[in-house]
């Protein structure tokens, strides 16, 4: 598929950008390497400098950074302002935390002698990352590995080139070192060539369950360390105690934000009988009042799918669903505007043998579902092959605290909106991937936690009471 930008509001092609060449890869990952070997033993305050500067920069160009965004995959201006300026945070945290992350860790052990964990860099890192946060998703592997001393190629989504050639150029204006960061456009046979290769020491992906297995399985024969986060069902409990006012706040822009493709967009509302009927009536009244328009306008409050080929799989998903017994509460009309438009849907009497129940529905899309008592809630909620994220509504923070402990995902939010934030590890269970991004796990992924013990001379007695070597 060709690297290009055709915004998904006016249908136009904007630009189309050329593949990487075999000597790009191999430039990128000669650069990098070499760079991981002289950055390695070295300290990171220098490292921490450029990434102030690379914050200081994106919240600069937040404009020009954001309407790049918006011609890319179309998500609202606002919207798009704010992932520029958590990106900014992200780097900002790294460069304020990393030093004291990456000190050693002293352990007690019966050895003698003083034994620590350090921690070191392992090489070039390579990121997969998709077009829904063309921003956000990089710079939550690029900002923790650079401080490490990892260097990052990326191969960035097809759909949205003219924001990853920004991340890079934002790099490079902060004089980060020639091989920190390259934003290459490659296929995905080019993929499995950087993958293979012994500079490569580390692969974090986020994107579909299909490209996940295809990269994990190229990772796992050349033995390479891998992330995956691969999207979620998630769940958005509302117990019987809940105060459906606060519930009605909450519940529309954690589906709608993005147009609804989040991985962590709240998909299946799971609502007490004793609430039902109040929440579909609030859902339907906030998914009414939205207005579609051009992205680029702070007055439009909906925005457009990232592209025709997404607006076309997720309607035939709703129409195999309505075919399967689905019933359309509200929603699924034309929208008479020419962008990639998808009225926001609601959908109730989702049997589990319906194609709905499993599958996820990458945008403006509500799975409402009847449950008499709380098990009920916590069984359907665990009743999917993916586990990312979620949201639990109760008039008791407490009570909502324990239910959310029970459900099989990677993060639950209890009485409030769904966040991303630097210092909260990010990532699920499940088909939805493993590993975790951003926080001190974030930036474990690919560090060497290397066992130094140190004893001022040798002990020959074993304490241990075994073979002094395994």
């Amino acid at each position: 598929m060709a690297y290009q930008t055709i915004n998904p509001y006016t249908n136009e092609t904007i630009k189309t950008y050329d593949f990487s060449t075999p000597a790009d890869i191999e430039k990128a990952l000669t650069l990098g390497y070499g760079l991981y070997k002289k950055w390695r033993d070295g300290p990171v305050d220098e490292r921490a400098k450029i990434l102030h500067k690379i914050a200081d920069l994106f919240r600069q160009h937040e404009d020009e950074l954001a309407k790049t965004a918006v011609n890319d995959m179309g998500k609202l201006i606002g919207e798009a302002k704010g992932e520029v300026e958590l990106c900014a945070m992200i780097a900002d945290y790294y460069a304020d935390h990393g030093a004291d992350l990456l000190k050693p860790t002293p352990i007690t052990t019966r050895a003698t002698g003083e034994a620590q964990i350090e921690k070191h860099s392992t090489g070039v890192i390579l990121a997969v990352e998709p077009w829904n946060f063309p921003y956000y998703q990089v710079m939550r592997v690029f900002a923790p590995n650079f401080i490490v001393g990892n260097p990052m190629v990326l191969k960035g989504p097809s759909n949205t080139p003219g924001s990853s050639d920004a991340f890079g150029k934002i790099v490079t204006e902060a004089g980060a070192p020639e091989g920190s960061f390259t934003n290459l456009f490659v296929n995905y046979d080019q993929v499995g060539t950087i993958i293979a290769d012994p500079r490569v020491q580390g692969v974090a992906l986020t994107g579909s369950e299909r490209g996940g297995r295809a990269v994990a399985k190229a990772a796992g024969e050349n033995l390479k360390k891998n992330t995956m986060e691969l999207g979620g069902m998630d769940a958005f409990i509302v117990l019987d105690d809940a105060d459906i006012d606060q519930v009605a706040d909450i519940a529309w822009r954690a589906r709608l934000y993005n147009a609804g493709q989040v991985c962590t967009s709240s998909k299946r509302f799971i609502v007490a009988d004793n609430l039902y009927d109040q929440f579909l009536t609030t859902l339907k009244a906030h998914f009414a009042a939205v207005t579609p328009g051009d992205p680029m306008d702070p007055k439009t409050t909906f925005a457009p799918m990232n592209s025709k080929r997404a607006k076309d799989k997720l309607q035939d998903q709703i129409d195999r669903a309505v075919k399967a017994g689905a019933k359309v509460y509200y929603g699924n009309e034309k929208v008479d505007l020419p962008g990639q438009f998808i009225q926001p849907t609601i959908l109730t009497d989702i049997s589990k043998d319906n194609p709905a129940y499993s599958e996820e529905m990458f945008g403006p899309v509500a799975q409402v579902y009847k449950v008499s008592s709380e098990q009920e809630a916590v069984d359907l909620a665990n009743d999917s092959d993916f586990g990312l994220g979620g949201i639990i509504f109760s008039g008791d923070p407490d009570r909502g605290a324990r239910v959310a402990s029970k459900v099989e995902t990677g993060m639950m939010f209890v009485n409030n909106f769904m966040t991303s934030l630097p210092e909260q590890p990010f990532g699920g269970v499940k088909k939805s991937g493993y590993g975790r991004e951003l926080s001190q796990l974030g930036m474990m992924a690919f560090v060497n936690e290397e066992l130094i013990v140190k004893a001022q001379k040798p002990d020959l007695s074993n304490p241990a009471g075994g073979l002094a070597v395994v």
